[in-house]
């Protein structure tokens, strides 16, 4: 599972390379730029599956986000870790794919901060959800209708970064089903 101690990729703003530091002290005061990856798995009803953070969590704990995200260890490619995390937080597969990578800075008080370049990824899965509960306190499938008005309604309640990245995973998901290709 995941640890503090876990060794993450630091990057340039061009995602090449530079060394490695632990988990702890990547997300310490203003944070150090890591790569990381964020996953949307839709199923074939068109749904979303959302995860609640774990109350154990050091940074935004209990707040709802995207299915699954993380960070690709040492000497791993992102696709290895994504297909990982997924298993290991939810105990399913999904057929994915990159959309895009942006990076991004946020600050969770005096705790710490995320200062990613993050790897943004779709997923289409129908698989039984099965939690873990050291990662995450919920699960849900919601309707990208439904989440809409949930983040205009109430956006302190996701992570950051789920709230900078639905629009764009939302727009993408709206062509695909415009010309029928699906996620």
């Amino acid at each position: 599972m995941s640890s503090e101690d876990e060794l993450l990729i630091l990057v340039d703003e061009h995602d090449r390379e530079l060394g490695h530091l632990s988990k702890r002290a990547c997300h310490d005061g203003e944070g150090v730029l890591h790569r990381a990856f964020s996953l949307f798995v839709f199923n074939r009803s068109g749904e979303l599956l959302l995860q609640r953070r774990s109350a154990d969590k050091r940074l935004w704990p209990l707040y709802w986000s995207n299915t699954c995200c993380s960070h690709p260890r040492r000497g791993e490619t992102v696709a290895t870790a994504i297909h990982r995390r997924l298993l290991q937080e939810l105990g399913m597969t999904a057929d994915l794919h990159h959309l895009y990578t942006f990076s991004y800075h946020a600050r969770f008080d005096k705790t710490g901060s995320e200062r990613e370049l993050c790897w943004v990824w779709v997923g289409l899965s129908d698989d039984a959800v099965s939690p873990n509960p050291h990662e995450i306190a919920d699960c849900r499938w919601v309707t990208p209708e439904l989440l809409d008005r949930e983040v205009a309604a109430r956006p302190q309640d996701f992570t950051p970064w789920f709230v900078l990245e639905w629009p764009r995973v939302r727009e993408c998901y709206r062509q695909a089903l415009g010309t029928g290709s699906g996620i």
